[in-house]
């Protein structure tokens, strides 16, 4: 069998990384070009060790990119969209993880970006690449957006109860988000030395995180309207190096039972081959963590309900490498070719 042949486009970042990490052992695909322009010609092992010996493919400059049949972009914000014209013409499919086609509302778009679109006429050939929200529409893409990590957890932990119709707008829905140091990127700061970061719980978006607009934006996909300024979305970097634990909590239109809940999340997620439902009563996992799910491409979610039924708590952790970015585009990349979802995903995490 033929194998799909796949670039990655900026691949020295950790999302480039763990693209190049799935994609080496993909039964049906293959990276055969990666791009650097600060370590072209070094071996990719160079700036990812982990897979000396697994690969060996060097960087190369982005304008030396020939035709292949599947670009990953993984630029810098912004860099997609200025030159999507340019890699539309090297691919009959591109998944683009930067920012810049995960929103379909132009306004919405320069509200959370602060910034014309670069790109407006693609917009809408873009499908947001979260399989659980848009896996129909991805069958038949030709172009998918990546998925912001924060945003990815939070969906989750919301989709069973905003599909099943139980969440009272009327009243604040707020996301607390816990994330690890790898959400920074690979470039080290003043703020990633580790004198200034090892032991830090650091608030760095207490309000108006950008990923807010896709959790907005995932709500009116599904109840077929926008439900603006409801999501309060708090985010802070712990001490963890991969995953997001997002603890988000909602009001109920009517005091519910668990077996309503319960109901909820099966309902939604009975089918997905990378949602698992953890509410356990005895064990040290009784609920989501994302410790535990590190390289994985698994999303664990859970609830907790008050004692007088109005309150819902709901949880979901990922690995922000994985679901929340190259796992699910390669999950994404599976359903557009009409593979097995689980093709090159099947890595189920460590423990410890």
């Amino acid at each position: 069998m033929t194998r799909l042949r796949c670039a990655i486009i900026g691949g020295t970042g950790y999302t480039g990384g763990e693209l190049l990490r799935l994609l080496s052992f993909h039964p049906y695909a293959e990276v055969t070009q990666i791009t650097s322009r600060s370590r072209m010609g070094e071996y990719a092992h160079s700036v990812h060790p982990n897979l000396r010996g697994v690969t060996g493919l060097q960087f190369i400059r982005p304008e030396d990119v020939q035709k292949t049949d599947v670009l990953f972009l993984c630029l810098p914000h912004g860099e997609a969209g200025a030159q999507i014209e340019h890699w539309a013409g090297l691919a009959d499919r591109i998944i683009d993880l930067s920012a810049d086609f995960r929103l379909r509302d132009l306004a919405a778009y320069k509200r959370w970006y602060g910034q014309d679109h670069p790109a407006p006429g693609w917009v809408e050939q873009f499908v947001y690449g979260l399989p659980e929200l848009s896996r129909e529409d991805l069958k038949s893409a030709r172009y998918v957006s990546g998925v912001g990590c924060n945003a990815t957890a939070t969906n989750l932990a919301l989709l069973p109860l905003v599909k099943a119709g139980l969440i009272d707008w009327s009243l604040p829905v707020v996301a607390d988000v816990k994330v690890g140091s790898s959400e920074g990127g690979a470039e080290s700061s003043p703020a990633s030395h580790h004198p200034e970061r090892s032991g830090a719980v650091r608030s760095y978006a207490p309000a108006g995180h950008r990923h807010t607009a896709e959790v907005e934006q995932m709500i009116g996909m599904v109840m077929g309207n926008t439900q603006s300024s409801i999501i309060h979305m708090s985010v802070t970097s712990i001490e963890m190096v991969r995953g997001v634990l997002a603890t988000v909590h909602v009001f109920l239109k009517e005091p519910a039972q668990e077996k309503t809940l319960w109901k909820a999340f099966r309902d939604c997620y009975k089918n997905e081959p990378f949602v698992r439902i953890v509410k356990s009563s005895s064990g040290i996992f009784r609920a989501p963590e994302p410790k535990i799910l590190a390289g994985s491409n698994w999303a664990d979610v859970g609830f907790a309900l008050s004692e007088d039924g109005r309150k819902a708590t709901l949880l979901c952790a990922i690995d922000n490498l994985m679901k929340g970015a190259a796992g699910s585009a390669v999950q994404s990349l599976n359903i557009m070719m009409g593979w097995d979802e689980r093709a090159g995903l099947e890595f189920p995490g460590l423990h410890p």
